[in-house]
């Protein structure tokens, strides 16, 4: 088993087709697949189901593809210590659920290094994307919460792909409106007292699972809902239509402005919490620029 070919069954399975990968690969296509042959001879399992319509991953064959994508992670992190040394732009990348203390930290972990020597990323998406940038090393880090109500589905989700979480805080629920906002000066809001105003929840597209949601409490019925896919929109729907969503009550005034406050939620006699964390492939050796944006994050929510 050599380094080229996990390289060679990453391209493969990604592309769904040995003619694609040869092309992505400039190798021929008998050579790419005498060498996945040679590959699966060795290991003892067949990585590719093959049919006319391309190649798909068998059971056994998605699982080795996981333990490939780590391996050769960790290669690049090595060979960017070590061999690299400055001639290539190390890259980082961190996808998020829309937080803005995730950017917050973002921003100021940037500002420690010299842009033009590297390559940021830094992704606000869907909860099933997180996952799937992570799994795929498109980004290093992946930050997103856990409640008792999806721990259980997203856990067996993050084994699937090889993941594991790390938390940072645990925090109860916030209402977060615009300080313009009927309910604005209340020490406390309950959900008799949102019936009137309509709920903004950020979209999950074809991943629109309750367990998926960004916002805690997703199973409620919720008479008023109006679904957004970015944080200034739901910003100035908030303003515009006197929304509101349910939030980590953890606000970057910098970034989203001083128009907005987040007053505490009213659960009743249940007890909900936001467990908020990171995911990182399992037992990953993080990069610097990883430890340094965690280390930024942990600043921010005063955690150290």
């Amino acid at each position: 088993m050599t380094l080229q070919q996990l390289k060679y069954i990453l391209v493969i399975s990604e592309s769904g087709s040995m003619n694609k990968a040869s092309e992505q690969l400039y190798v021929s296509q008998p050579s790419l697949t005498a060498s996945v042959q040679e590959l699966e001879k060795e290991i003892g399992i067949r990585i590719f189901n093959r049919s006319g319509r391309g190649v798909s991953l068998t059971n056994d064959g998605a699982e080795f593809v996981q333990y490939a994508r780590q391996v050769c992670g960790q290669f690049d992190v090595l060979a960017d210590k070590y061999i690299h040394k400055g001639n290539v732009k190390k890259k980082f990348g961190v996808s998020t659920q829309h937080y803005s203390f995730a950017v917050k930290a973002f921003v100021e972990m940037v500002k420690r290094f010299d842009t033009a020597k590297y390559e940021f990323a830094i992704r606000e998406t869907k909860t099933a994307e997180i996952i799937s940038d992570v799994a795929k090393l498109r980004s290093e880090l992946g930050i997103l919460y856990l409640n008792d109500f999806n721990r259980k589905s997203l856990t067996k989700l993050l084994y699937a792909n090889g993941l594991e979480f790390h938390l940072l805080t645990s925090c109860s629920p916030y209402v977060y409106l615009w300080k313009g906002h009927p309910l604005a000066k209340a020490a406390r809001i309950s959900f008799a007292d949102l019936a009137d105003y309509p709920c903004l929840s950020f979209e999950q597209g074809d991943h629109s699972t309750f367990y998926l949601a960004e916002e805690i409490l997703s199973t409620n019925e919720y008479e008023r809902i109006i679904k957004a896919n970015d944080r200034a929109t739901m910003l100035n729907l908030m303003i515009g239509l006197n929304g509101y969503t349910l939030c980590s009550g953890i606000i970057c005034e910098e970034l989203n402005g001083s128009d907005y406050i987040a007053v505490p939620f009213d659960c009743g006699d249940a007890d909900e919490r936001m467990e908020i964390g990171y995911i990182t492939l399992k037992n990953v050796i993080l990069s610097k620029l990883a430890e340094t944006y965690l280390a930024e994050l942990r600043n921010y929510l005063h955690l150290d």
